[in-house]
């Protein structure tokens, strides 16, 4: 499973560990990601999704998965996410 967040494309980075004598070592920062079920108002279920836990604050600050997935570059979105996007906006265009 990628350690990657399904809803801003925020993955690993990459840096180095320091000690107190200057020695450096590489190592890897790897994104706070959650198994969360998020629920579409228009569509009136949930969808499952691996997100970062700033994300979630995210998703939560712009009002629900609709609003967000509304606002969402396709390009930062999984294909999963992509999937619902588009049926978020084709029930919304329906209504």
């Amino acid at each position: 499973m990628s350690r990657v967040c399904d809803l801003t494309a925020k993955g690993p980075m990459s840096g180095n560990n320091v000690s107190h004598a200057k020695n450096r070592t590489k190592r890897r920062f790897l994104p706070n990601l959650n198994d969360v079920t998020l629920m579409s108002e228009t569509l009136g279920r949930g969808f499952k999704f691996r997100i970062s836990a700033a994300a979630l604050r995210t998703v939560d600050h712009r009002g629900g998965l609709d609003a967000f997935m509304a606002k969402a570059k396709d390009a930062e979105l999984s294909t999963k996410a992509l999937k619902v996007k588009k049926d978020i906006a084709k029930a919304q265009a329906e209504a």
